[in-house]
């Protein structure tokens, strides 16, 4: 695959997921389902640490992200209501999450064949059993952020707004 074409279904993946978001406002951003499941700002803001994780930090070996955003969407666990913790504003979040996704598309755009192939390992230090190549990694990140926003889909109709195409 060409990175052009990475780039292409990276982008084209948050275009969705911010089509999903577009109406969402005010309490709705908090909506859980149930106790301990995802609220659409919560995976918005995972969507957002997990894709400077996937690319700028595992295939490019940048920094984590910073501590102070990213401890707001912790992997695993249950997710804390609003009333549970104090989460930065949905701007504050989306302005996160469009910072990133810069990023990582200027990134995405200028990885070579070769440093697609290199392998790429997970917080342990092992392949990860979800991918073993840079590629496999930017290919994750594009299925991690559907995976999600279809939690937000399913979250709007919840809501009671309507199907989007």
């Amino acid at each position: 695959m060409k990175t052009d074409q990475l780039v292409e279904a990276v982008d084209a993946t948050r275009d969705w997921t911010l089509m999903l978001m577009a109406d969402i406002e005010g309490g709705d951003w908090f909506f859980q389902p149930a106790p301990g499941l995802p609220h659409i700002l919560w995976l918005c803001g995972h969507i957002g640490f997990a894709e400077h994780l996937l690319i700028l930090t595992r295939c490019l070996g940048g920094p984590a992200p910073e501590d102070d955003f990213g401890r707001h969407f912790p992997i695993g666990g249950p997710v804390l209501s609003a009333a549970e913790h104090d989460y930065p504003s949905p701007d504050i979040v989306l302005k996160k999450m469009a910072d990133i996704h810069a990023e990582v598309l200027t990134a995405v755009a200028g990885m070579s064949e070769s440093l697609l192939n290199e392998p790429c390992y997970g917080k342990d230090g092992a392949i990860h059993p979800h991918y073993k190549t840079n590629l496999g990694a930017v290919m994750h990140c594009i299925r991690h952020e559907g995976f999600h926003a279809g939690q937000i889909a399913t979250i709007r109709r919840l809501l009671g707004k309507g199907f989007l195409r």
